[in-house]
């Protein structure tokens, strides 16, 4: 298992890495877009439809992130970070960023089933588009600033798995992903902030201010883990491990970016505020 996790990483990397420096803006989000497809596929498992129900849906939504990006080139960042700054994208951050804070605690609260039909439509789609766009428009500014993102998100998880593994004994949430604990969570907030400060200091940011970065960090680390235990808790009523099995021994796209469905739209949302209101 290990060592085809090593070798889909791997591949993974060779794929997204020169995708992600070297791509034209309409190309990368093309490319992102496939990826979505897929994940939408998976969402359409969650809801136990056919296949071809399946398949059809991973088609329109790759479709309709192709369409966007075709009618709409400036959104994508065909013309820089002003024209990525649209009433409509920010909306779309601001039902991202109400569900994910206003809503999903009190659906992982009540453990509310993933309805099958139309309102499941919605919800993935309020899950999935707005990722769409994050991961696009995050890279207009170059990609160092998406990568920094994901390191971000990585650096929870790594800091959770050792916290929870060395110090663990209070479960977080025991009916919904046994095996994450308070002290994982704790640690994760710990890791994101330290990892937040060193690269603070190392860029010698001045803005925001040293409160309000840690609070964004700590706001973007709560909110990754809430992803990933709403991925676990509709692959638990579905009754499935994993996703899918695209990716051999991760399972599949929404088991990847489980946590980067609830922290990316609104990291973005709050870099095109800053760079709209910030000077």
């Amino acid at each position: 298992m290990l060592k085809t996790r090593v070798i889909t990483a791997l591949v993974l990397l060779a794929l997204l890495l020169p995708s992600l420096f070297f791509l034209p803006q309409s190309y990368w989000a093309a490319l992102v877009g496939a990826f979505i497809g897929v994940a939408a596929w998976e969402w359409g498992g969650l809801l136990a439809w056919s296949a071809l129900a399946r398949r059809s849906l991973g088609f329109v939504v790759f479709v309709l992130c192709l369409a966007i990006s075709f009618f709409s080139p400036d959104v994508i960042g065909v013309s820089g970070v002003d024209g990525a700054f649209q009433p409509w994208v920010i909306g779309t951050y601001g039902i991202s960023a109400f569900f994910w804070c206003g809503v999903m605690p009190f659906w992982l609260w009540k453990k509310w089933p993933l309805a099958t039909g139309h309102a499941g439509v919605l919800v993935g789609a309020v899950v999935l588009i707005p990722t769409w766009l994050a991961i696009v428009q995050l890279r207009i500014s170059g990609p160092e600033l998406l990568l920094a993102v994901f390191a971000v998100v990585w650096m929870a998880d790594i800091a959770a798995y050792f916290s929870g593994k060395a110090f663990g004994k209070h479960k977080l949430a025991p009916s919904i992903s046994p095996g994450k604990t308070w002290e994982g969570a704790f640690g994760a907030m710990l890791g994101v902030v330290l990892y937040g400060m060193v690269v603070r200091f190392a860029l010698a940011m001045e803005r925001p201010s040293l409160a309000m970065w840690a609070g964004v960090l700590l706001l973007v680390t709560a909110i990754s883990i809430i992803g990933d235990l709403y991925e676990s808790l509709l692959k638990r009523q579905a009754g499935i491990k994993d996703s899918s099995n695209v990716l051999p021994g991760h399972g599949g796209v929404l088991d990847r970016i489980d946590s980067l469905t609830s922290t990316l739209p609104l990291v973005a949302l709050i870099w095109l505020l800053a760079v709209k209101y910030g000077s």
